[in-house]
């Protein structure tokens, strides 16, 4: 199974917001895309997108970019592909009735369990790995 490019683009682009929440910094697309190692052009759509599904929200003017539209801590990567893809995962043989009903029993349970780990992964959480890999220190 293979996420799409603009998949870890939004997840880049969430994660690069989430690390700035907390001081109430916005972040211009440039920037972002920078930071993220994501094109700025393609940027912008995907942010568009984020927007449109309030993953995200846009500030206007000097100081103006984007920021987050909640706490990181209610932000999943569950929220983040369903606001790219429509949906975390979409296994075709669920609509298609010419596949054996065993098959697709099974494809379904995996949809529910990609949903309940990508549900699972908070932002918040993403941080707050990367603060605590950052205390740690080797002899």
């Amino acid at each position: 199974m293979k996420l799409s490019v603009k998949s870890d683009y939004a997840a880049r682009a969430v994660f690069g917001l989430a690390r700035v929440f907390a001081t109430g910094a916005t972040r211009k697309v440039e920037d972002l895309a920078a930071e993220q190692g994501v094109p700025a052009n393609y940027l912008v759509q995907i942010l568009i997108e984020l927007k449109a599904k309030q993953v995200v929200r846009s500030l206007r003017g000097k100081e103006g970019g984007y920021v987050l539209a909640r706490p990181p801590k209610d932000i999943t990567l569950g929220d983040v592909l369903r606001a790219i893809n429509g949906g975390v995962i979409e296994p075709p043989a669920l609509g298609d009735n010419r596949c054996a009903p065993e098959l697709r029993e099974v494809w379904a349970k995996f949809k529910r369990a990609a949903e309940t780990a990508a549900d699972s992964l908070d932002f918040q959480s993403m941080i707050e790995r990367v603060e605590d890999r950052a205390k740690m220190y080797y002899i």
